[in-house]
């Protein structure tokens, strides 16, 4: 994963959906992403994210809706 990719990737789609995006960890291999915002809205980046940017290959998304 190209990790400045992919944080500019999260940063736009967030910002598109005018979600709270964090990012808690990032490097070569994972991301960790706090968003916050609407249920509905969170559901879409959570489809966003799993498709991820076109140089970076997402394996897995793991949500906790508790934080």
């Amino acid at each position: 994963m190209r990790p400045d990719s992919f944080a500019e990737f999260a940063a736009h789609r967030a910002a598109r959906l005018s979600i709270a995006l964090d990012t808690v960890a990032l490097d070569a291999t994972a991301a960790r992403l706090r968003v916050s915002g609407a249920p509905d809205l969170l559901d879409a980046f959570e489809m966003a994210m799993s498709l991820g940017p076109a140089d970076c290959l997402v394996r897995e998304v793991d949500r906790n809706d508790n934080n």
